[in-house]
This record gives C-alpha cells, sequence and structure tokens, in this order.
C-alpha cells in the first residue's frame, strides 16, 4: 500500500477525447434509440387514426338504425294519421322524410369521421424520419 495524497497527479484523470470505436458505437447507440422512438410514434399516429375510422364505423351504424327507426315511423305515421284532419299519406311522408334526413346527416358526419382516418400511414413518423435523415446527411457534409 502506498500512501498518497488525495490530491496526487496520478489521481486525477485526464480528459480525453473518445475513440473512433467509441464514436461509432454511441452513434450506434443513438441511431437504435432514434429508430426506436419513431417506429412508437408510427404505432400511437396508427392507433389514433384507427380510433377515428372506428367512430366513423360507429357513426355510419347510427346512420343505419335512424334509416330503420324512419321505417318503423313510416308504419306507424300510416297508422296514426288516419285520425289527421291531413290526409294519412302525406303526414306519414313528412315523418319520414324528417326522419331520414337526420339519418342522412348522421351518415356525412361518419363519412367525415372516416376520411380524417384515411390513409392510415403515419404521416406525421414519416416526416420525423426525413427530417432525421435530412439532418443526418447536413451533418455528414458539414464534417
Amino acid at each position: 500500500m502506498t500512501d498518497r495524497a488525495p490530491g496526487h497527479r496520478s489521481d486525477m484523470t485526464q480528459p480525453t477525447q473518445p475513440s473512433t470505436g467509441e464514436l461509432v458505437s454511441q452513434l450506434s447507440t443513438e441511431l437504435s434509440q432514434l429508430v426506436r422512438d419513431e417506429l412508437r410514434l408510427a404505432q400511437v399516429e396508427v392507433s389514433g387514426k384507427a380510433k377515428q375510422a372506428g367512430i366513423g364505423a360507429g357513426m355510419f351504424g347510427a346512420a343505419g338504425l335512424l334509416a330503420l327507426y324512419g321505417v318503423g315511423a313510416l308504419i306507424a305515421t300510416a297508422i296514426l294519421a288516419l285520425s289527421l284532419a291531413v290526409d294519412a299519406w302525406l303526414a306519414a311522408l313528412i315523418v319520414a322524410v324528417v326522419v331520414l334526413a337526420a339519418a342522412g346527416v348522421a351518415a356525412l358526419l361518419g363519412k367525415n369521421r372516416v376520411t380524417k382516418a384515411v390513409p392510415p400511414v403515419p404521416t406525421r413518423a414519416v416526416e420525423g424520419v426525413k427530417e432525421d435523415v435530412e439532418t443526418l446527411r447536413h451533418h455528414r457534409s458539414d464534417s
């Protein structure tokens, strides 16, 4: 055992530049992390678009249900309208038009939701990868 003072010169580490191997290893690690992050972003984006498509499909289902109620309203109105002052067919037609118009509005809203989700491509993630590649190209050309 040697008795060296804590501030002795051999105990202090000199700052050194990383070797080429260390730099390549660091680049590999950071590039792998970048790819994993971009893949996670793509997964989040695609799942968000799938959710929008699901909501749109649900709205299409609601439009179908309202159309079914429209058929029921046509039948009920035809029966109930017999006692009204207006002709029965006219009363049934008015109710049917209103219900089917509501179904049309629901169908258009559903179509708009589905259109927002198409195509299910992770556009933000693709743009991020393009920016990363462009940054690497500029960095390499500056070196």
